[in-house]
């Protein structure tokens, strides 16, 4: 299958993406937190490429293959980065600017909504196991864990993005090191580094959530019913306030379990029947949006 090295411009850094070709609509697509297109992103972008979808999978600034400075990360410079790339997927030859799509994992999720919301022109969201209200849905590690994060963010210094329960790392729900490391190792020549800045932690909190009752497009959420990470509720809440959310529960599912195996195929049916309906390859257009319940 085809895929290009490309990149485009954010604020003053590059970004690398890969670029699956394709005509007509777009899907672009990102990781969140520290996570970088090589960790099991390439096998959805393949499935979309292969439905006809062009697709674009991207590093964020100071992750993977782009530049910026190492590990810093922003929720706000990461929405300035889905803006820039989905300016940069309009401007693609063969591709319709109208019909243009956006994919998160995890952080990404919220951060595929919150770039939807912001942009009248996006097409449709695919959410899958996302945090959307990082309060509510964050694993809630022992008050002295929490105070050592808090001291870091203080510090402007850096923490661990994955770690055990009794880590100071931003990850460190049950056994969700090695569900992520999982994932690295099935990547392709992941440049993964366990190492995030802490200081975004004294922001406001990381709320996408609050756009879902006035997103104008369909919305696909994908929720591991069993997700000790991100907890489901929050997420299962805001698909029911979207106009045109549908939601699916995977039972028994965590986290990091939809990247390989049995779970990635079900989730990845369940992505190619929402993007069939709602932003067919043909010259086509739908009709109609559905909202949901879960399985």
């Amino acid at each position: 299958m085809e895929r290009l090295d490309v990149s485009f411009t954010s604020g003053d850094a590059r970004c690398a993406a890969w670029l699956y070709p394709g005509a007509g609509p777009i899907v672009v697509m990102a990781h969140g937190l520290s996570g970088t297109r090589r960790d099991r992103l390439g096998p959805f972008a393949e499935r979309f490429a292969a439905a006809g979808y062009a697709a674009l999978v991207f590093d964020h600034r100071g992750f993977g293959d782009s530049e910026g400075e190492p590990d810093r990360f922003s929720p706000r410079l990461q929405r300035e980065d889905w803006r820039a790339a989905i300016a940069f997927a309009r401007e693609l030859p063969d591709v319709d600017p109208e019909r243009v799509v956006t994919f998160g994992s995890s952080m990404g999720g919220g951060n595929a909504l919150a770039a939807a919301a912001g942009d009248p022109r996006v097409a449709a969201a695919i959410s899958q196991v996302p945090f959307l209200d990082l309060p509510r849905q964050a694993y809630h590690s022992s008050p002295r864990v929490q105070l050592r994060m808090l001291a870091a963010a203080v510090r402007g210094s850096h923490l661990p993005a994955v770690g055990a329960p009794d880590e100071a790392a931003f990850i460190n729900a049950p056994d969700s090191e090695d569900g992520w490391r999982r994932v690295v190792a099935g990547g392709e020549d992941s440049r993964w580094r366990n190492r995030v800045s802490a200081r975004w932690l004294l922001a406001p909190p990381y709320r996408p959530a609050r756009h879902a009752a006035r997103l104008h497009c369909p919305w696909l959420v994908c929720v591991g019913g069993a997700d000790q990470v991100a907890r489901p509720d929050a997420a299962i809440a805001a698909a029911r306030r979207a106009p045109h959310g549908e939601l699916r529960v995977y039972d028994g599912v965590d986290h990091f379990d939809i990247y390989d195996g049995e779970e990635h195929e079900t989730v990845v049916r369940d992505q190619l029947a929402f993007l069939a309906r709602h932003v067919p390859t043909g010259a086509e257009r739908p009709i109609g949006v559905a909202l949901t319940t879960p399985m």
